[in-house]
């Protein structure tokens, strides 16, 4: 019941905010190459599958939407739990996940195409294709291996998110109070040089701050951080980018490409988010002591219940978004700025003017109205992250 009210109330905001967006806004849009570094549609294939190439309610990315929005590139996330990465099935999800994109391509040849190289973009998107590179979100799958970054980026993936919410064996997570390796591993510093060599884009998005200062010295080529706000605006939530981290992204080549989910631009909702994480810990942390002593554990769906009923949900707005652009744009340079929107995976918590892919306009709309130029807007848009691409890939084998 939830699911269906939500995406209603989503379809039909979507649909008012997206007139709001006038028809320069709409023409730069459709364009402009836009590039969405983070959409989580193959989690959702998984745990309830929908053909995307129709239009579905209740998610946030499908065909129909996405040329309404414009959107020509849109990295699927290959995202996997640190549950899944402690009950060894991360790899068996990731791959499952690649499979999921792979058949809608399929299914869809007239629509969506695989991208593994941005040289490919302007040939594969002829003829209104949605373009799909893999992006993998936390590099679980990767297990103990090294040669799983060869493996994966045959399949297809073409950025790595090193650590997601729990430290792994390559990084340490922004989530987690307790740092295991204050930076790399020292099979997270094979990983990110074999990601140099084969030309996969180390992202930095989630990792905790030494674990990302010292991604970013060790890569040879530009790194990301795919959906990353800026931490200016919420101090103390770890998740979001620092302004020292930022800078060290840029000064590498690389971007930062700003989320459009509540939790990371209002500061009230980061808050909320950063305590759910260290409830979560600590719940975990007593289930340990529960089952060491023998005592019947405690029930996770309970606690997210009462953790949803004590904080309920917040509001944002488009506002806040340009807000995070603007900054960007001020500390590090308008080459260095994009977007990363996490549609489909912030369950809904968007702003009210960005209820979908279809609302990329609005964002056009409200930078226009800030006084950017048109080609900027393009930077911004897409064009950045094709060039960091392109220059990861350029330096792959070398």
């Amino acid at each position: 019941m939830r699911l269906t009210l939500l995406a209603t109330a989503c379809l039909l905001a979507a649909s008012t905010v997206h007139a709001q967006a006038n028809d320069a806004a709409r023409k730069l849009a459709h364009d402009a190459i836009i590039v969405d570094t983070h959409i989580d549609a193959p989690e959702n294939l998984l745990d309830h599958w929908a053909d995307l190439g129709n239009a579905v309610p209740g998610r946030e990315f499908d065909y129909p939407r996405a040329r309404a929005g414009g959107l020509d590139v849109a990295f699927m996330s290959i995202y996997t739990s640190a549950k899944q990465d402690a009950d060894g099935s991360a790899w068996q999800t990731a791959n499952q996940m690649i499979d999921s994109i792979e058949a809608l391509v399929q299914r869809h040849p007239d629509k969506f195409a695989l991208l593994t190289s941005p040289a490919d973009a302007s040939r594969l998107h002829k003829g209104g294709h949605v373009l799909l590179p893999l992006g993998m979100e936390n590099g679980a799958p990767l297990g103990d291996k090294l040669d799983n970054v060869q493996f994966f980026f045959n399949r297809g993936v073409r950025y790595i998110t090193l650590a997601h919410s729990a430290n792994n064996r390559i990084a340490d997570s922004s989530y987690v109070l307790e740092k295991h390796w204050n930076g790399l591993s020292p099979f997270g510093r094979q990983v990110v040089a074999e990601m140099n060599r084969v030309g996969i884009m180390v992202d930095v998005s989630h990792l905790a701050d030494a674990s990302a200062l010292e991604a970013i010295q060790l890569s040879k080529v530009p790194v990301i951080a795919s959906h990353s706000a800026f931490r200016h605006f919420t101090p103390g939530f770890e998740r979001n980018i620092s302004d020292e981290i930022a800078k060290a992204v840029a000064a590498k080549g690389g971007v930062v490409q700003v989320p459009f989910g509540t939790a990371f631009i209002d500061p009230a909702s980061a808050a909320d988010t950063q305590a759910h994480f260290r409830a979560i810990n600590d719940f975990n942390e007593h289930n340990r002591a529960l089952r060491a002593q023998g005592q019947p554990e405690l029930s996770r769906d309970a606690f997210e219940k009462d953790w949803a009923r004590t904080h309920p949900s917040r509001t944002s707005r488009l506002t806040q978004v340009l807000d995070q652009i603007d900054y960007g744009v001020q500390l590090i340079g308008i080459d260095h700025i994009g977007i990363g929107s996490d549609f489909d995976g912030v369950d809904g918590q968007l702003p009210a003017e960005l209820k979908s892919v279809a609302d990329y306009p609005n964002i056009v709309a409200g930078l226009q109205s800030r006084g950017y130029r048109d080609a900027d807007i393009r930077k911004l848009l897409g064009n950045n992250l094709l060039r960091t691409w392109a220059t990861v890939e350029a330096g792959a084998g070398k």
